[in-house]
Order: C-alpha cells, then sequence, then structure tokens
C-alpha cells in the first residue's frame, strides 16, 4: 500500500476515464451487473450528472463513489413507490458505484470516500443517502447504518439490496465526520455490543406507555418467542443486567429450602457463588483453575449427594476465560439425581444452540449476543412461581411478574423493541456457522502466533477468546496499541488486569475483513510474527 493516496472530487478528463475503468472493472468484470467490453471502459448512464469521490494513487483511480440528487434515482426505474419506503422530511441523494480496486480494500479507502461525498451533499443540505448495496456485503452496508427496505433488484449473480442511511446514523457511525481517521472503531467486546441498524432505530423509536395493550402484546410476543428460542417452558423479561436476573433465580432457590451446589471455574462462576452467599443459600462450592476442564468425578459425587429437590448452578459460558461448559452432560447428571439445574446462559444464548429444556432457572442479557442494547435481562422458568410477600424483594419476586403478565413494574418499550427486533432480523442458523467458523480460525491464528489461549481448544466457546500475555507484554499497552489500529478489545476489567488477560469478543457483529486485520494487528503488538 503506498505511503501517500490522494482524495478529492473528480474535475479532470483524465479522472473520469480512470473512472469508467474502474466502473468496467468493479461492474462488468467482478460483479457481471452489465456486459464487459473490450475497450474495458463502462460510462454510467447519469455520469452527466453525477459527483464522484475518487482515491487517487498517482494518476490511477484506485476507490470511487458517486452521488446525485435528480430524480428520479436509478432506483426509481427499480422499486415503484421508492418515496414509500423512505423516512419522510429528508432531502435525498442516491449514493452509488461504490469500488474500490481490490489490491487496496485492506486500507481505510472505503470509510474515506464515504466520508467525502457525505459531506459534499451534506453541505447542500442532503441528509438521506439512497444506495443499492450488492448482497455479497450486505454486513458491511449494515455496520455502516444502512436499513435494508424492499426486494432484492438485479439478476441472480448480480442482486442488491436497497437501502437508505439517515445523516444520524451515519454520524453515529463515525464515517461521515472523518478527516483523515480509518472510522469507528471495531467493536470486540463482550459487552456492550455494536447492534444492527434495524436495532438502532426500532430503539429511537418514541417510548410507548408500559402498560398499553399494544406493549402487551410485543412482550407477550418477545416472551414466547425467547422461551422458544432456548426451548424453555416460560421466559420473563426484567429491567436490568444480568446480575439482577441471577439474584432472581437465588431468591427462588431460596424458597425451596434445598443445598446446592455452584460450579465456579471463572469470574462469574464465582459471582454465583456470591450470588449463594449473599442470598444465604445452603450451598457448597466447587472451585476449580480459572478456564482447567472439570472435575466430572467431583461434580457427580457432589450431586450425588444432594438430596432430591437440591440444585446445581453453573455459568454455560465462562465468559472471563471462554470456556463452555458441557451443558448436556449437566443436564443429564442433574436429571438422573432429580437435582434442580440452574444455568447462567448470558454469554451463551446467541453463540451457540442452546436447549434450556432440563433447566428448572436460566438467565440471559439482552445486550450480549443476542444483538440488543444493554439494560434488559431474562429468567427462563420450568414453571411460573407464585409471589412470595414477606419472603423475597418485591423487585426480585418472579411470582409478583407472573401474577401481573409479564410487565410487574416500569419497562424501557424502546429496549423491547430493539431486543424483539434483534431477534427477528438476526439468520441465527447462519450465525451459529459463521461464528463456529470465526471461532476456529482465529483460535488457530493466535496459537500459531505463539499466544496463550486460556480455553482448551475442545472447551473453548465460539463467542469469546481469552489470551493470557507474558508479563513482559502489559495487557493494558497491548490494548491501548490495539484501540490505536481500530480495535476495541477488552481488558479493563479487574480481573482481566489481574491476570494480565486480553479478549476478543465475536458476541457483536463483526467482518472476515476485520477478523483478518485484527489478527495482523495484534502480531504487531505484540511483536510476533507468522
Amino acid at each position: 500500500m503506498p505511503e501517500a493516496l490522494t482524495y478529492k472530487i473528480a474535475d479532470s478528463v483524465a479522472e473520469e476515464r480512470g473512472i469508467h475503468r474502474l466502473n468496467h472493472r468493479t461492474f462488468a468484470g467482478e460483479i457481471p451487473q452489465h456486459a464487459a467490453n473490450p475497450q474495458g471502459l463502462l460510462v454510467d448512464r447519469f455520469h452527466a450528472e453525477n459527483t464522484y469521490a475518487v482515491c487517487l494513487d498517482g494518476d490511477e483511480v484506485v476507490g470511487m463513489v458517486c452521488g446525485r440528487t435528480a430524480r428520479p434515482f436509478s432506483l426509481d426505474g427499480k422499486l415503484a413507490g421508492l418515496d414509500g419506503h423512505l423516512p419522510p422530511g429528508r432531502k435525498p441523494v442516491e449514493v452509488r458505484l461504490l469500488a474500490v480496486d481490490p489490491r487496496y480494500r485492506r486500507g481505510t479507502i472505503l470509510p474515506r470516500l464515504l466520508a467525502m461525498i457525505a459531506e459534499h451533499f451534506a453541505a447542500r443540505g442532503c441528509d438521506l443517502a439512497v444506495l443499492s448495496g450488492t448482497t455479497r456485503a450486505l454486513e458491511m452496508y449494515r455496520r455502516m447504518g444502512c436499513v435494508p427496505f424492499g426486494p432484492l433488484t438485479g439478476e441472480p449473480g448480480a442482486q442488491f439490496q436497497p437501502m437508505y442511511l439517515t445523516i444520524e446514523d451515519g454520524r453515529r457511525q463515525s464515517w461521515t465526520g472523518l478527516s483523515g481517521a480509518a472510522g469507528q472503531a471495531e467493536n470486540l467486546l463482550p459487552g456492550p455490543v455494536s447492534v444492527a441498524p434495524e436495532v438502532a432505530a426500532a430503539f429511537a423509536r418514541p417510548p410507548a406507555y408500559h402498560r398499553s395493550p399494544e406493549h402487551q402484546a410485543v412482550v407477550d410476543a418477545l416472551h414466547r418467542r425467547l422461551a422458544e428460542f432456548v426451548h424453555a417452558r416460560h421466559a420473563q423479561l426484567l429491567l436490568g443486567s444480568g446480575t439482577v436476573a441471577n439474584d432472581a433465580v437465588a431468591a427462588q432457590l431460596r424458597l425451596l429450602d434445598r443445598p446446592g451446589v455452584v460450579l465456579a471455574y471463572g469470574e462469574f462462576g464465582e459471582r454465583l457463588a456470591d450470588h449463594a452467599a449473599r442470598a444465604g443459600l445452603d450451598h457448597e462450592v466447587l472451585a476449580g483453575p480459572w478456564g482447567a476442564p472439570l472435575d466430572w468425578p467431583a461434580i457427580e459425587r457432589a450431586v450425588s449427594a444432594l438430596p432430591a429437590g437440591g440444585w446445581l448452578w453453573t455459568v454455560h459460558c465462562e465468559t472471563s476465560t471462554g470456556q463452555l461448559l458441557d451443558l448436556a452432560r449437566l443436564t443429564g447428571l442433574c436429571a438422573a439425581a432429580g437435582v434442580r439445574l440452574c444455568v447462567d446462559a448470558i454469554s451463551s444464548v446467541g453463540t451457540v444452540p442452546v436447549d434450556l429444556s432440563g433447566a428448572y432457572l436460566a438467565t440471559g442479557a439482552s445486550g450480549k449476543a443476542l444483538g440488543g442494547y444493554p439494560g434488559l435481562s431474562m429468567v427462563f422458568l420450568r414453571e411460573l412461581p407464585r409471589p412470595s410477600p414477606g419472603s423475597i424483594p418485591r423487585y426480585l419476586d418472579l411470582g409478583c411478574y407472573a401474577e401481573a403478565g409479564g410487565i410487574a413494574y416500569t419497562q424501557s418499550s424502546n429496549l423491547v423493541a430493539a431486543l424483539d427486533t434483534a431477534m427477528t432480523v438476526t439468520d441465527w442458523p447462519d450465525r451459529y456457522a459463521r461464528l463456529a467458523r470465526a471461532a476456529a480460525w482465529l483460535d488457530a491464528r493466535l496459537r500459531r502466533l505463539g499466544l496463550a489461549v486460556v480455553a482448551a481448544r475442545e472447551e473453548a466457546a465460539p463467542g469469546v477468546v481469552t489470551i493470557a500475555l507474558p508479563g513482559s507484554l502489559p495487557a493494558a499497552e497491548v490494548g491501548v496499541r490495539l484501540e490505536r489500529a481500530g480495535y476495541l478489545l477488552a481488558y479493563q476489567s479487574g480481573y482481566l488486569r489481574e491476570r494480565n488477560w486480553l479478549q476478543i469478543s465475536l458476541m457483536g457483529r463483526w467482518t472476515w475483513p476485520a477478523l483478518r486485520g485484527l489478527v495482523a494487528a495484534l502480531a504487531g503488538a505484540t511483536g510476533r510474527t507468522f
């Protein structure tokens, strides 16, 4: 990649010819939208009305995008009633012909071109971009903040998704306000995660009264969807983090008046033990080295020693270490012994298919792999409890929620709408498959760099990877270097700082180019080579 590239609004005959060349290479060669020709030039039919932002390597046009405000748009001819799909009261510009030479696609050309064309038309009063993106790059467009609408256009092999982007969402995604920066950092944190544009749009709607029939219907449907998602009988939303949901579980366990066992193989298992202690539960803690394989003989002995109706409480995905516990084996073990299984599934729901049909109680949260905003948690239940006044703090009494039809107290319709939308727009089987492939690829690359991955390969969770750095490489320093390179990783939590650990999370939205770039940046930040 050259040290210096030039970005400008095209204004010369030579630049126009370079535009026609890149247009032909991209939309007649790479994407067969148009027929190829011997001249290797493709002149857009709206060329005389287009304004182009270009990237030049010397005299060669290596990247371009254009905008045009004259109607009808190109998309008007492909989609009837275009304005009916767009937010009202806006001045639109159609953004087209986004193309970057394959040799330059790992740099910052794309966001800088978009920033330039956005600034050009924003200065002329435009506040909405209308575009059609190739289906080969839909995730990239979603990450930019684009909202899809309407049916696909084009022909098989060259299909396009109509989309729009408001100036507010564009600025929120940081690509319209760039001045030489690479754009918004890649969010590879375990929470809060980056959300889809549709989720952001749902969250931005005016709040609804939480006692209204309309909101009740949305909540009822979401409860059913969440329960079916993990094969549970019931689900209950709570306003608060996963810690609130786990406190609610502890309160229910106290009503059983039975002893139990807590598994603690990491930070969040230890937090479950703390929940149990604070609730005054009669329990034993089975602890092991963080990230170590479970001591199954010890677990089997502890479960068999419990009376019928006792309980076992475990984390499914131990976020601190990146370890995924064998939930199916624990479920079978508890069922055979007549022991109630309780599961913290906060970091596993949404990263792997989760079957909680054998769980007595389990917890989840909105702001991790489910793709919503933080602020909602959920408890999955085998049976709906009755209220227990005098025994459980009011807000934690799941019986109060069941008696009130799921909305016992004030609830955020914005958070509910965002979570409901996230559940709807995600292709879950595809997500699970992509995560599994990406996790295996990332694990192999990290180990190839000589970095110590905490979780063993056979127990590694696809949603989070924890790296134990040597003392000579402070995780905080490496994390800051990666932030400067455009990647947000977790290293600030107390338990990570104590152990000099660094975490990469795939719970949110990510792309393959981002992961490849991360590995290269991590190699540079740690002084490693492939």
